[in-house]
C-alpha cells in the first residue's frame, strides 16, 4: 500500500475544509462528482445527490445557471448529504447570491469577470471562510492567455498562476486548484509544472473525457499517473451520463494505484486453457457480494493451481479452484477442501469473518 511506502511522497499542501470533508494537507484523497439535472429542480438534483452519497461520494457540485438555481440551492443544501459546491460561469452574481449557504464556491476564470467581479467572491466567501476552486480549463482561458499561448499548457498555467496571485492580493488562501483538458498529457503536464509553484491542493480530473469505456481510461492514466507521483488531494472522473460509475472508476484508480485504499480488492486471474471451473461466473458473484465492505481486503479468486498457491499466500482469503473441487485459504493457510459449488459460499463466510475480526 503506497500511502506507506518509502517510495510515495505526496506533496505538502494545504489544508482547506469543504463542509465537514477536508481537502488537502494529511487528509485523505476525497472524490467528487456533479448534479446535471437542472438544479432549480430541486427533487431531481437532491435524488442525485442522494445516488452520490450512497455510492461513496464526498463532495458534490452543483450548477448554478440563474437566480432560480441560486434559490433552489439553498433548499437543497439544508437536505443535501454532501458538502455542496456551487459551480458558478459568467455571472459572478449567482456566486453572491449563494455564498451565505453552500460550502465552497468553484468559478471559472475565463469567463467570470473582471478583478473588482472577482474580488467581490473572494468578499463573500470571506465572510464564511468559503474555500474558491479556480478552475482552469484548456477550452475557456481568458482571452489574453489564449491569444498569447493558445490552448496550450504554458496558457493553463498563465492563467492558474495569474489567478491565485490575484485571490492572494485580496489577502485570500483558501483556495483549491484545478488545471483541466480532454488531452491527458497536457493535463498531466498543467498539474506538474503547477505543482511547484504554490502549496495549494489540487483538484485532479480531465474534462470532456466521454463516455464510460473512454473517460475510465483517459481518467486511469492521468490520475494514476499523477496520483503516484504525489499529486493530487481531490479527484472527480468524468464520464459523460452517469453518477455512480464516475465515483467507481474514481475509487478503483485510488485503490488499484495502491495510493488509498478501501473496500476489497480482487485478484483473479485471466481466463485461459487452464481453467477447470467457471471462473468468470465466480468473479462476478464474489464482485457483487462484497461491494458492501469497506474494510481494506485483497482477494483472491484462481481458476487453477499454477499461481493460485502463490496468489493466496499474499491475500487475506483466497479459492484456489481444482477439477470439480478447491481450497479455501486465508493468510496462505487452507481452511477448507470444499467440492466446486461449496466454495464461492464458504469463501464469502471468511471474507465477512475476516471484516468481523478486523471490528471495521
Amino acid at each position: 500500500m503506497l500511502e506507506n511506502s518509502e517510495f510515495y511522497k505526496r506533496y505538502k499542501t494545504k489544508k482547506l475544509y469543504v463542509g465537514n470533508v477536508a481537502v488537502g494537507g494529511d487528509a485523505k484523497i476525497s472524490v467528487q462528482s456533479m448534479t446535471f439535472s437542472k438544479t432549480h429542480n430541486v427533487k431531481a438534483t437532491l435524488e442525485q445527490i442522494n445516488r452520490l452519497y450512497f455510492a461513496g461520494c464526498d463532495i458534490v457540485r452543483c450548477a448554478v445557471l440563474s437566480v432560480e438555481d441560486a434559490t433552489a440551492l439553498q433548499e437543497i443544501k439544508e437536505k443535501s448529504p454532501l458538502p455542496i459546491i456551487a459551480d458558478i460561469h459568467f455571472n459572478y452574481k449567482h456566486a453572491l447570491r449563494v455564498a451565505p449557504f453552500v460550502d465552497a464556491i468553484r468559478i471559472n476564470p475565463g469567463n467570470i469577470g473582471g478583478k473588482e467581479r472577482i474580488k467581490a467572491v473572494v468578499d463573500a466567501c470571506k465572510q464564511r471562510n468559503l474555500p474558491i476552486r479556480i478552475g482552469v480549463n484548456s477550452g475557456s482561458l481568458e482571452e489574453e492567455f489564449e491569444k498569447k499561448y493558445g490552448r496550450t499548457v504554458d496558457g493553463m498555467l498563465a492563467s492558474a498562476e495569474y489567478n491565485f496571485k490575484l485571490l492572494e492580493d485580496f489577502d485570500f488562501r483558501d483556495i483549491a486548484i484545478s488545471l483541466k483538458s480532454s488531452d491527458v498529457f497536457n493535463t498531466m503536464q498543467a498539474y506538474r509544472k503547477l505543482r511547484n509553484k504554490c502549496d495549494y491542493p489540487f483538484h485532479l480530473g480531465v474534462t470532456e473525457a466521454g463516455t464510460t469505456f473512454h473517460a475510465t481510461i483517459k481518467s486511469a492514466i492521468a490520475l494514476g499517473g499523477l496520483l503516484l507521483e504525489g499529486i493530487g488531494d481531490t479527484l472527480r472522473v468524468s464520464i459523460t451520463g452517469e453518477l455512480e460509475e464516475e465515483i467507481k472508476v474514481a475509487k478503483a484508480i485510488l485503490q488499484d494505484s495502491g495510493v488509498q485504499r478501501s473496500g476489497v480488492n480482487i485478484i483473479s486471474c485471466p481466463t485461459c486453457g487452464r481453467l477447470q471451473s467457471d471462473l468468470v461466473k465466480a468473479v462476478k458473484i464474489v464482485e457483487e457480494k462484497t461491494k458492501h465492505i469497506k474494510t481494506p481486503l485483497n482477494i483472491s479468486v484462481m481458476g487453477c493451481v499454477v499461481n493460485a498457491i502463490g496468489e493466496a499466500k499474499g491475500a487475506d482469503v483466497a479459492i484456489a479452484f481444482g477439477k470439480g473441487q478447491g481450497l479455501v485459504m486465508r493468510k496462505g493457510e487452507v481452511v477448507a477442501k470444499l467440492k466446486e459449488d461449496k466454495l464461492v459460499e464458504r469463501f464469502l463466510e471468511e471474507v465477512e469473518d475476516e471484516v468481523k475480526k478486523r471490528g471495521e
